[in-house]
């Protein structure tokens, strides 16, 4: 139950400091919890990042304060932590579609974002399978991008699914390379507000011959250092689409099995690991698909 209390502990103190600079470590003390878990299990459950809800909360508030008509444009702007009123205004109307000023005319159609509240019920029942790894250094060898967003998102899919249009040939090569052509490792790292990296990497064991016969082509690629890691290791059913089960997968081991397990996300890369066996004519390998899921974990304090 403390998990539970420490999430609405810490939704009302941005409540209470929406106005303000929040302070991220408090956020992680008061939820029982560390900043960076409590970040990352809010995105896993919501499908949007903390920034993103503070500021729709802010332009909430700041529209039902201008529709009131007692506060200036350049007050709430200030009010709401912009660095300007044209900044202000530009957020303003891609949320409520309408201009600051036009909020202050009478009758106004504007949008709200409701705050965010806690509420519990009975959940579960079901297993999950799952391990847990010590995972030991290790070195990949693939391509990057960056996402917006958060990877929990629906926006992560769109792209992914760019992405991975685009590089077809690197695909390929990283394939080749390895000598694997049904194992894909996708690594999301180093996770911010302004979004995360996205990798298509592969296990390449002689990552400096490649290189060398690749010659100039091998500047398509890079090294992926993932350090020493604890991770808690679960799989999706075996299918035809089981990419489609990975956010379903996540969000059930995060609400299920994480509150009480004595451990929490820990700020290192997470791996899916997807394993797409395929034999032209055989039914059965199209339909016996999966995908690793590794979650970076730490004993909770």
């Amino acid at each position: 139950m403390d998990w539970i209390t420490g999430i609405q502990r810490a939704l009302d103190y941005i409540e209470d400091h929406i106005c303000e600079d929040i302070d991220y470590e408090e956020l992680g003390r008061i939820s029982y919890s560390s900043p960076y878990h409590f970040q990352r299990v809010f995105s896993i459950l919501c499908g949007y990042t903390l920034g993103e809800y503070i500021r729709l909360r802010r332009l909430t508030l700041a529209g039902r304060e201008l529709a009131e008509g007692n506060t200036k444009v350049i007050e709430a702007a200030m009010e709401y932590g912009y660095d300007s009123p044209d900044s202000f205004a530009k957020a303003f109307a891609k949320f409520h579609g309408i201009t600051p000023s036009a909020a202050r005319e009478p009758g106004a159609r504007l949008k709200s974002f409701s705050r965010l509240s806690v509420k519990v019920s009975l959940e579960g029942g079901s297993t999950t399978e799952h391990r847990i790894v010590k995972s030991p250094a290790m070195t990949l060898v693939g391509i990057r991008r960056r996402f917006t967003g958060t990877p929990d998102g629906d926006e992560r899919w769109m792209q992914e699914h760019i992405f991975a249009c685009e590089s077809r040939l690197e695909q390929y090569l990283l394939h080749g390379m390895a000598g694997d052509c049904f194992t894909t490792y996708e690594v999301v790292q180093n996770i911010g507000p302004d979004g995360y990296d996205f990798c298509y990497a592969a296990k390449v064991d002689y990552w400096d011959v490649c290189r060398e016969d690749l010659g100039p082509e091998a500047e398509r690629f890079e090294e992926i250092e993932i350090p020493p890691q604890t991770y808690l290791v679960c799989e999706t059913p075996r299918c035809q689409w089981p990419c489609d089960l990975q956010d379903e997968l996540r969000y059930r081991v995060v609400t299920q099995w994480l509150p009480g397990s004595g451990y929490r996300l820990a700020q290192a890369p997470e791996l899916a690991i997807v394993h797409w066996p395929f034999e032209k004519g055989n039914e059965a390998a199209a339909h016996s698909h999966y995908v690793e899921l590794w979650l970076p974990v730490e004993a909770a304090t």
